[in-house]
């Protein structure tokens, strides 16, 4: 029979235990050597985890019709960026399925065997990448911090963060560190009319943006790279479908007696994107295969 003394120490330990697993860790290090990308994900007990991605998507920058000014920008910056050169942080923004997305995954396949590297942290996780930025430091690795989609409503907690790192942390920009980020909003916060109220007009016309504005625009204003995208015109589309098509196995004639149809299904969705474009493609290639 163990002394009461003894039984007291046990569930003191069992306590302490319990404490500390419920208390805030450090980050910590994954092995680098599992994937090229990963995601940082939030366990229901509040602890970060860098977890690896398997399946990395293969877009390839070839892949990628009618956007070749983007894909020259994003491609000079990260060419600098792995060879170690100044870069810029870059705030993809545009139409809706243009590829912003697409082409930093593309990126990231061509870059790879230089060392780039993409950690994926979602909007409202962006409060963490301090504690982000903490671990990758001093690797030799380039790693994109890459936040899809992203836009902020006011007060959220993210914002705050994120334009920290940018710029404004009283610590150093990290060399190996960028921030690559998707929005379908230019200044990634909502804009109201009201906000206009705020602007001066001085004697001679000029005009002075107020405090809200000036927050609105701030945020955006810290990524050194801008490169916008826009809606494609019908033959644009055609062409990615076109693409999209070659490469799952369409013969040239098989191509061109589906532009009807893929007019139709552009029509129908709204839209003349290359997400459109690459699910027309899937559906119709499908449709054929499953017929013969």
């Amino acid at each position: 029979m163990s002394h009461p003394l003894e039984q007291l120490v046990a569930r003191a330990a069992q306590l302490m235990d319990r404490i500390e697993a419920a208390l805030p860790q450090t980050l910590s290090a994954p092995d680098w050597t599992q994937a090229i990308a990963w995601r940082y994900r939030k366990r229901s007990t509040g602890h970060g985890v860098l977890e690896p991605v398997r399946h990395v998507s293969d877009m390839g920058l070839a892949d990628l019709q009618e956007i070749d000014g983007q894909k020259e920008k994003m491609q000079r910056n990260t060419e600098q960026f792995v060879r170690g050169l100044p870069a810029n942080n870059v705030l993809l923004t545009g139409a809706r399925g243009t590829g912003k997305s697409s082409l930093i995954k593309a990126c990231l396949n061509a870059y790879s065997v230089q060392g780039l590297r993409l950690i994926e942290v979602d909007k409202s996780d962006l409060i963490d990448l301090p504690d982000i930025v903490d671990v990758v430091a001093g690797r030799p690795e380039k790693f994109m911090i890459f936040c899809d989609d992203l836009s902020f409503e006011d007060g959220e907690p993210g914002y705050k963060a994120l334009k920290s790192i940018l710029d404004g942390s009283v610590a150093a920009s990290t060399p190996n560190v960028l921030i690559y980020a998707t929005s379908n909003r230019r200044h990634l916060l909502p804009e109201y009319m009201k906000d206009n109220l705020s602007y001066t007009h001085t004697d001679d016309g000029e005009v002075h943006p107020g405090e809200v504005i000036e927050e609105k625009i701030s945020l955006s204003e810290r990524f050194g790279l801008w490169v916008s995208f826009y809606p494609f015109s019908q033959d644009e589309y055609l062409t990615i479908v076109a693409q999209w098509m070659a490469s799952l196995g369409a013969s040239p004639s098989v191509i061109d007696s589906a532009r009807p149809e893929a007019l139709v299904w552009a029509l129908e969705r709204g839209s003349r994107s290359g997400r459109v474009a690459y699910q027309f493609a899937r559906d119709f290639m499908g449709q054929q295969a499953a017929k013969a």
